[in-house]
């Protein structure tokens, strides 16, 4: 269990300069997860023979995990959306929402037992939420593309739960990523004529900073991510994902400076969060020690 927190934080440590990542790169959010997928896609069609860690697995199996990374596109579309409607620390913690709906889908989708504990930190989180869009107009329609964001999480989180034991974790994100890619693909084209890009191709820098989060907020932070699963809960990973936000966030005041532009409902909404997570983690602690 150790171990598996470790990998955990360490994945949500990388996790945390996605957002800037995403301010940084000039494409718009649908190109960003396409080149974003199709980099990944590529280094571990590369890696993984080379190094035997592909698995074969049945053709059912394949598609489930499919259906999965198109979630995970999704997610990504939604939360890049969101940061480019709003800001990056906007975009960062509306992902405190997965909790809620995690601790509501997953008794659902698998054979956990329904928590009113984990309903009412997730529930905690939201509110959080609900301050700042109640307070600050400003950025509603990046907290409402964020929210969705939080949803898809929550699912592909838990479906992951469900089938974390298909396959390697290598495996299952080369399949997830492979199949996210092929169904974003084949919807581009209708996704570029109803948001039309003011660029297709990345810039020079826009490269640079794609294989940076391809390669370590993708490659490395999903594995360990998917290699925690093993041991913990996905609502445990989920809420400890509310973490993001606090590096993220913290990376976004020092290169943007966007603390000079957030309202006081903000930082409300963020103190309950961080409430929230860390209630989680003594929880945690505690049964434990049971």
């Amino acid at each position: 269990m150790k171990s598996s927190l470790l990998k955990l934080h360490f994945a949500v440590f990388l996790a945390g300069f996605t957002g800037v990542l995403g301010m940084l790169i000039t494409l718009n959010e649908g190109l960003l997860v396409w080149f974003r997928i199709f980099i990944t896609v590529c280094t571990l069609a590369i890696l993984l023979p080379i190094r035997k860690q592909l698995q074969k697995i049945p053709p059912a199996s394949i598609l489930k995990l499919f259906g999965i990374g198109f979630l995970i596109a999704l997610h990504w579309v939604c939360f890049y959306g969101s940061i480019k409607y709003s800001n990056v620390s906007i975009g960062l913690i509306c992902m405190a929402a997965v909790g809620v709906f995690t601790a509501l889908l997953e008794p659902l989708l698998t054979a956990k037992k329904f928590s009113f504990i984990e309903v009412l930190l997730g529930l905690m989180c939201l509110f959080g939420i609900y301050l700042i869009f109640h307070f600050d107009n400003r950025y509603r329609t990046g907290i409402i593309i964020g929210v969705m964001s939080a949803i898809l999480s929550a699912l592909f989180s838990v479906l992951n739960k469900k089938y974390v034991l298909l396959a390697s974790s290598k495996t299952m994100m080369f399949y997830e990523l492979a199949g996210g890619l092929t169904i974003l693909t084949l919807l581009m084209p209708a996704y570029l004529h109803y948001f039309p890009p003011t660029h297709i191709l990345p810039t020079f820098k826009d490269a640079g900073w794609l294989l940076i989060l391809s390669w370590l907020c993708t490659v490395l932070a999903m594995d360990l991510f998917i290699q925690s699963l093993q041991h913990v809960s996905a609502f445990t990973q989920n809420l400890t994902l509310n973490l993001e936000p606090v590096y993220g966030i913290v990376l976004a005041f020092l290169i943007y400076h966007e603390n000079k532009y957030l309202h006081v409902s903000f930082y409300y909404g963020f103190g309950l969060i961080g409430l929230s997570v860390m209630l989680q983690m003594i929880r945690i602690i505690k049964l434990r020690k049971h």
